[in-house]
């Protein structure tokens, strides 16, 4: 069983503590990308799990067994790093069987672990190639390789797709999500890309300054945001924060700002007066009569869509439109919020109510 515990785990360095106590459950064979600003936690986190550094506190198991103490090699698992990290002297065959090698593995299990491996990543035709004669997208299937090959319980990745440019990170984000539904193996992913992290986990793990913000399913991170943090982190654009306070006007719940714009509120129960901070994606909102009056000053068409950058109250505000807008920057448009999409937070705490 592939599953991994981290319980109450912390890291000091020095007299620092950077991980406070975190606690998270990975189900044997799901995808957990842990996500994250930089400085977050979450590559120190992957790095603990590994081995690689050493944890203060708290308990790590790997397949129900306890490896705090445990070395790197007989954990079980096995890393993909960003850097590749491919011996430039050896072939594609040489470096993907070098784990086996090392665990002095007969030759023929080497050939056949290797040859399995290169037709899961179609590199069979480039076996006998160096890493110099490779494109980053091959090296890093290289890369992957040699962590196939161990048939290992977990697969650890670190921010793998990092020095790919954008179009090959999509390709690749395919390749990986394919291959752990092929191989049914616990992966555990550490990126700072939120869409790499939505588009490829079974489950999400957000972290900020040593401590889980939140753990969920993509979409309900997408949904249910516990708190503001959440909420700016996890969706591209970025959702939109508008300061008010909760009023009743003509019968209906809605968030006054203080330039005395009402923004529609459904299915959410505060209390009157209560000072809240109000989010609305920008796919959230459509152009049409009846919204509330937008100053446009940037309009970025991408074809299939358009973003509109704007200000409400002087406060920025952006929506996400499938049409085409004709329009010039510099006018007012009417920006309808959709009321059953609206998230509300208490603005001194930050969490969701």
């Amino acid at each position: 069983m592939g599953n991994v515990q981290i319980k109450g785990v912390t890291k000091n360095y020095g007299g620092v503590r950077v991980m406070h106590g975190v606690d998270v459950e990975i189900e044997d064979g799901e995808f957990v990308v842990l996500v994250g600003p930089s400085g977050c936690g979450k590559s120190t986190l992957l790095r603990m799990i590994a081995g690689l550094e050493e944890i203060s506190g708290g308990e790590i198991k790997i397949g129900g067994r306890v490896v705090n103490d445990i070395p790197p090699k007989e954990r079980d698992i096995a890393m993909v790093f960003q850097s590749y990290a491919l011996y430039p002297h050896k072939t594609v065959a040489e470096n993907m069987g070098f784990p086996l090698l090392m665990a002095k593995r007969p030759k023929a299990e080497i050939a056949e672990k290797v040859n399995r491996a290169a037709e899961i990543l179609d590199l069979t035709k480039y076996l006998d190639r160096y890493p110099k004669q490779l494109s980053g997208g091959q090296r890093q299937r290289v890369a992957m390789g040699r962590a196939i090959v161990r048939d290992p319980q977990v697969f650890l990745f670190d921010e793998p797709l990092s020095n790919l440019d954008a179009k090959l990170r999509v390709t690749m984000r395919v390749e990986i999500k394919e291959l752990h539904q092929r191989l049914k193996t616990t992966t555990v992913y550490v990126t700072h890309d939120q869409i790499e992290a939505m588009t490829m986990a079974n489950k999400i793990v957000v972290m900020r300054d040593g401590r889980v913000e939140q753990i969920g399913r993509p979409l309900d991170l997408y949904d249910r945001p516990v708190n503001l943090f959440v909420a700016g982190f996890i969706g591209s654009p970025s959702m939109n924060f508008l300061e008010g306070t909760v009023a009743t006007v003509a019968g209906k719940q809605v968030v006054l700002t203080e330039g005395g714009i009402a923004l529609p509120l459904e299915g959410v129960q505060v209390e009157d007066g209560r000072a809240v901070t109000y989010g609305i994606r920008p796919e959230h909102i459509t152009i049409g009569d009846g919204g509330i009056p937008v100053d446009v000053s940037v309009f970025e068409p991408t074809g299939s869509e358009t973003l509109i950058f704007g200000r409400v109250g002087g406060v920025p505000i952006d929506a996400l439109v499938r049409e085409r807008i004709e329009e010039e920057p510099g006018k007012t448009m009417l920006f309808r919020l959709d009321p059953r999409k609206a998230h509300v937070f208490d603005r001194a705490s930050g969490q969701r109510l």
